[in-house]
This record gives C-alpha cells, sequence and structure tokens, in this order.
C-alpha cells in the first residue's frame, strides 16, 4: 500500500494542466541560458509560478542542462517545500529555492524568476556597482540603473530577501546580488529569462564603453519617455493602444 507522505498530490485538472504547461516551459526555457552563454556547467536556473495556486516550478539541484526535461522539474509551495509524491520530488531542487520562493510569496505580480553567471552582470556584481542607464535599451528594458542587492549566503531566504528589498517601488527587472551575480523577475518564466539577456547584454556593452572612456548619462526625462513608450507602446497593434487609453 502506498504511504500517505509518498501519495500523489490531487489539485483540479485545471491546476494540473497549469503545472503540466509551466513544467514545459521552465524545462525548455533553460535551453535560453545556454544559448545566451549566461551559464557555466549546471550554475543558474528558471523558475516559473502557477496560475491558480500556491506553487512554483524550479529546475532540480545539479542535473546537466542536457538532461532536463518536464518530468524532472521540481514542484514547490511558495514556502520553498517540494511538493511530496509530485513528479520530479525525488530529486533535491536548486540551491535558489528559498530565494525564489521568497520572492513569489512577498511579489505577487511575479510569475518568473531567473538566476544566472553571466559573466559581464557577474563582474559589477564583483566590485558592488550598479550598471548606470547610459543607453537607450536599458532604459527601455529597465527604466533607469541596475541596482546592485546586498550581500547574501546561498542556503536560506536571505537572496530573496535581498531582492525583494532591492527592487520593490523599482523599475528594473533585474538586481545585482553583490559578488554573486544577477537575478531577474518577470510577468513570467519567458519574461525573467528576457530579462536576464538583456542585463547581460547592457553589462558587456557598458564595460566596453567605460573602457574606452567617459560615459555619457542619459536625461532622466528622456529615460522616462523611453520606457513609457517601450512598456506600453513598443510592439502594440493601433487597437491594443486605444484600448489602453479606455481603461
Amino acid at each position: 500500500m502506498t504511504s500517505p507522505e509518498l501519495a500523489t498530490p490531487a489539485f483540479s485538472p485545471e491546476v494540473e494542466a497549469s503545472i503540466a504547461a509551466v513544467r514545459a516551459d521552465v524545462a525548455t526555457l533553460h535551453a535560453e541560458l545556454v544559448r545566451y552563454n549566461l551559464i557555466v556547467w549546471t550554475g543558474g536556473n528558471v523558475s516559473g509560478r502557477v496560475p491558480g495556486a500556491d506553487l512554483f516550478v524550479i529546475k532540480p539541484s545539479g542535473v546537466s542542462y542536457d538532461d532536463l526535461a518536464p518530468e524532472n522539474m521540481i514542484l514547490c509551495d511558495l514556502d520553498g517545500n517540494v511538493v511530496a509524491g509530485s513528479l520530479g520530488s525525488e530529486r533535491s531542487p536548486s540551491s535558489d529555492t528559498a530565494a525564489h520562493a521568497y520572492v513569489y510569496r512577498n511579489m505577487p505580480e511575479v510569475g518568473g524568476v531567473v538566476h544566472t553567471h553571466s559573466t559581464f552582470a557577474v563582474a559589477w556584481a564583483a566590485r558592488g556597482e550598479e550598471i548606470p542607464c547610459v543607453i537607450t535599451a536599458m532604459a527601455d528594458e529597465f527604466g533607469g540603473p541596475i541596482p546592485i542587492g546586498p550581500f547574501a549566503i546561498i542556503g536560506d531566504d536571505s537572496i530573496g530577501r535581498g531582492i525583494v528589498e532591492t527592487l520593490t517601488g523599482h523599475r528594473s527587472r533585474a538586481v545585482l546580488m553583490q559578488n554573486h551575480g544577477p537575478f531577474t523577475i518577470g510577468v513570467s518564466a519567458k519574461d525573467a529569462v528576457k530579462a536576464a539577456v538583456m542585463v547581460e547584454d547592457v553589462a558587456r556593452t557598458v564595460h566596453y564603453a567605460r573602457e574606452a572612456g567617459p560615459l555619457i548619462p542619459i536625461p532622466q526625462e528622456a529615460i522616462d519617455s523611453l520606457y513609457d513608450r517601450y512598456q506600453n507602446v513598443y510592439g502594440q497593434s493601433s487597437d491594443e493602444r486605444r484600448e489602453e487609453g479606455e481603461r
């Protein structure tokens, strides 16, 4: 007889469908970290919130990116506990699980969290220095500089607390945790991965620019205008813009 602790958890058909969709999405998105050279070996992770449930999906710890699949993603509750009896629950979740869980508990608008060890972003983090907003792509995507978060040790929710404290009320969807590296948030796991790709791109560009000479600041009013256009107009049809204006 199966013990209660190992019984497969029972969710509604709608939640089961959401879990399956997020498992597939998160497993696939890890390949984007490899594609854009944002990770080394098995470091880094993507997680996604399960719509309609207090759950999220994250990668297992220490598993090769080539071996990641929907069935070995780890299902956790918002306290970071593995859901016993769920697919993949025999594995340990990412060492950053507590940090992701803290973000989901305290930032309900967040649907995805990503952590990488991308080279140039980590270099800024190693100096404890924010990336200044000196290129229009940064103004578009992050609405200003990419801030530095506090130094925190892996193993509990200290990193998560630092992420939330730094990004609450900040336009940026990325934080460089001091001496560690970038964490990004998004409305979905895909959105958070996009932010991670963009962080490394601007970290590299601004690094090279500063090596070549003084950086030229963008006026704050221009940053505000660029951010507003990119977030609210760029990529929308005229009908979508009209609908937004009527709300």
